[in-house]
Parts: C-alpha cells; structure tokens; sequence
C-alpha cells in the first residue's frame, strides 16, 4: 500500500511537469486531466471516496472542458502569442522558489502517518454520511452563506447578461 502511494504520488509529479513543460496547450490540458485522474486515485488510497468522485467529476469533467473550449476559441500560435522576455522568465523563477520556500515551511513540522491497523472511525472518516453530518451540524452556518453568496453570483451573472442585451437593442 505504502509503495502504491509513492508510485502514485510520482506519477502525479510527472503528470504536472508534463503539464507545464508541454509546448502544445491541447495537449497540456490533456496531461492536466491524467493529473487530477491520479490525484483522484490518491484520494481513493485515504478513504476520501466522495473527494476523489466530485473531484473526477468538477475538475477533470467540466473545467477541463471549459480550457478546452477557450483554447480551441482562441486558436493559439507561435505568431500570436508575445515573445517571453528575460525579464518574465526571472520573475517566473523568483515565484517558484517563493512557493518551494512556502512548501518546504509548510512540511517541516509534519510527520508521515502510516497506519497497518486501521480503526473502525478510520474506515468511515471519507464517506458521504460523516460528510452531510459534519456540513448540517458543524459547519451548517459557513454551507448557509456559502450558498446564499453562490445564489447572489448567479443573480448577478443574469442581471449583467440580460443588461447587455437591452444596451445593445437600443
């Protein structure tokens, strides 16, 4: 099981840096949705079955096709794209070694869990039960808002769309 998750999680880092360095953007987006079909099944190893199905669902379902949609709506080229200067490519450099320092601080103080017995609590922790039980009695007032803030974007999403609309019939 241990070797399962190392060789998983070295197939996720491989996935992402094919990502990134991947000149072709279609192609990029498709190595994306490997990398979160592999995270999924990271998921699938802690006992998250509901995290890895929504995030199968959501991540690599609809947003990797709403990328492609832009992608093949701006139909990108060499010709097209600005040149990268030196100035960008340093600046890029200096933001990943910010985010090395910020993930090698963020896992100093932690400790690898392996567990061989694993509880009967244990077993359950990922299940959509305890999720439901833990989102109506915990964190009911933080899913409220968050619901009440998701009505008032669609709201204003058909506000703004219909407001088009009538200034350009006029």
């Amino acid at each position: 099981m241990e070797y399962l998750a190392y060789g998983l999680g070295g197939l996720t880092v491989l996935a992402a840096l094919l990502v990134v360095f991947n000149p072709h953007p279609v192609r990029s987006v498709l190595w994306l949705v490997v990398t979160f079909f592999l995270i999924s099944a990271q998921y699938v190893l802690m006992n998250a079955q509901f995290v890895a199905v929504v995030n199968i669902i959501v991540y690599a379902g609809a947003i990797m096709v709403l990328f492609l949609f832009v992608l093949m709506l701006l139909n990108l080229s060499r010709d097209t794209e600005p040149q990268k200067s030196v100035g960008i490519k340093f600046a890029a450099v200096g933001a990943a070694g910010m985010l090395l320092i910020v993930m090698v601080a963020a896992l100093k103080d932690s400790t690898l869990m392996v567990t061989q017995n694993v509880s009967p609590e244990m077993a359950e922790q990922g299940l959509v039960k305890n999720l439901g039980h833990l989102l109506f009695t915990k964190y009911v007032v933080p899913f409220e808002v968050s619901s009440i803030l998701f009505i008032a974007a669609m709201v204003g999403a058909v506000l703004l769309g219909k407001r088009e609309k009538s200034i350009q019939n006029s």
